[in-house]
């Protein structure tokens, strides 16, 4: 990859920002506003695979752009789980915004200008959290990412996509703000550094309970992970337009809570230091209770995007766990359980909008013969479905297995049985969607006629599911990769 140009972090940044602006200028010009869109993309994806080659031989690509106190600055590295989220944020969003474009001009909505720049705004902000250097840039970032989603969120203008706006930003704010910013400012008073560090920067500057209730804050600080009781802003974030949900719960908001969860622990506290915490366990349980109980919520929900919602909540869940076990193979796991769920839930969540493009159904229930119909959709929607279920032959299967061995090898035998759990619950509540579509008659007097959504829709979400296929021949890639980060030795 040593052909493609190699930009500083923060160009890479504002690739999506500068974007933005030139999108929301063509405003008058849908066309150019969408031609934007995709060169806007194209520069991101080949800028951030441009800079996985050094990071991948090895180099430090280190910058700091503003120093604002000594020691104290907006700066930016790249490590290698920073460089997963970039490289997973970056391939879906070049898939996204065909989807977008056909989602949104066949679904008639207005202020398409806004929608594609906010949309932009959140990748770059994803970026900016991604190879941010230290605790001040990302939190910086984190908050730029909530505020710009929040006019997608909103976007239909109804009082209940108002309202369901209002309850997620609230949530995000209140957590970071709250949770998060004291904690970095004690953390900053305790040891001098926000920086992050391979074996963290807590041990022999914090004791042990001090440590414990930072741990607490920075987690439920990171509202984006969707730990109870802070998870509610991600279901009501559903009353956004499709392409909102995927770009929520696949590409940027939530994979950017579970990575700040897994750069915590690894960079700011440490794997070995977390061993020594009480409060480890205590965020492990309640992560693994938010795990099954976000799946039995799943269970009974008929409306598909709730349903794929609190999946979501629940897959979370693994990955924070996988932080919290402290064990470097449970965080491997983590890591590439990010990337893995990413391409699993953006194809179910681009599955639920080309249905109802095509059909106007929104239910489970409603779904029945829909295969004879969509065909294509349906079977995406089958491989998706296995990815989150981590079953082959669907990358899904590694990132669970690496979970499920760091939690066997770590001694957590409640954990173990919980993943085991959840993972039974994951069948029972993505395959009868499947099953309604392709062994259901369809309804009297329901036409048999071919009908897929929009070809911008179903590409997209084609190519989504063949990259879970793919992932499950390259996963020792991604596992390689995580690897990186413990080679020293730590965990």
């Amino acid at each position: 990859m040593s052909w493609l140009p190699q930009l500083s972090p923060f160009t890479v940044v504002l690739i999506p920002m500068v974007g933005a602006a030139a999108i929301a200028l063509a405003a008058r010009s849908t066309r150019a506003g969408f031609a934007i869109s995709w060169l806007t993309s194209a520069a991101f994806l080949v800028s951030v695979w441009g800079l996985a080659g050094p990071v991948l031989s090895g180099d430090v690509i280190e910058q700091a752009v503003w120093e604002i106190l000594p020691g104290m600055a907006i700066a930016f590295s790249i490590e290698p789980l920073g460089m997963l989220f970039a490289l997973l944020a970056a391939t879906l969003w070049i898939l996204a915004t065909p989807y977008a474009i056909g989602y949104m001009s066949h679904g008639g909505y207005s202020s398409l200008a806004r929608f594609f720049a906010c949309y932009a705004i959140a990748l770059g902000a994803a970026a900016g959290i991604a190879f941010a250097d230290n605790l001040l840039t990302m939190f910086v970032f984190y908050e730029i990412l909530s505020v710009s989603t929040y006019p997608l969120v909103a976007h239909d203008g109804t009082d209940k996509a108002k309202r369901g706006a209002r309850t997620y930003l609230a949530l995000l704010l209140l957590t970071s703000i709250g949770f998060w910013l004291p904690a970095m400012i004690w953390t900053w008073a305790a040891t001098g550094s926000m920086t992050f560090v391979s074996g963290g920067i807590m041990a022999g500057h914090v004791d042990p309970a001090a440590g414990s209730i930072l741990l607490v804050l920075f987690l439920f600080g990171t509202g984006k992970a969707a730990l109870m009781p802070f998870h509610r802003w991600l279901p009501a974030a559903m009353v956004a337009p499709t392409p909102v949900s995927a770009l929520l719960h696949a590409v940027a908001v939530v994979k950017a809570g579970v990575f700040v969860a897994l750069k915590l622990a690894i960079y700011i506290f440490g794997l070995d230091y977390l061993k020594t915490l009480w409060s480890t366990d205590l965020v492990l349980y309640v992560a693994t209770f938010t795990m099954l109980v976000a799946s039995l919520v799943a269970l009974h929900q008929d409306n598909l995007k709730a349903r794929l919602a609190y999946s979501t909540v629940s897959q979370l869940s693994y990955i924070v766990i996988g932080a919290m076990l402290a064990s470097s193979l449970a965080a491997i796991g983590g890591g590439m359980h990010m990337l893995m769920h990413g391409f699993g839930k953006i194809t179910l969540f681009f599955c639920a909008g080309a249905i109802y493009l095509a059909s106007k159904k929104t239910r489970v229930s409603e779904l029945d013969g829909l295969g004879r119909r969509m065909p294509i959709t349906m079977t995406a929607f089958f491989i998706g479905a296995l990815c989150v279920i981590g079953l082959p032959p669907t990358g899904g299967l590694w990132s669970k297995w690496h979970l499920v061995s760091g939690a066997y090898d770590s001694g957590y035998a409640l954990v173990l049985a919980a993943y085991l759990i959840s993972t039974l619950l994951n069948i029972a509540y993505l395959l009868p969607p499947v099953v309604r579509a392709f062994l259901k008659p369809l309804p009297s007097g329901e036409s048999t006629g071919f009908k897929e959504a929009p070809w911008l829709c179903v590409i997209p979400l084609s190519l989504t599911a063949l990259g879970t296929l793919v992932l499950f021949f390259l996963a020792q890639s991604s596992f390689e990769l995580m690897a990186r980060i413990f080679s020293g030795g730590n965990g």
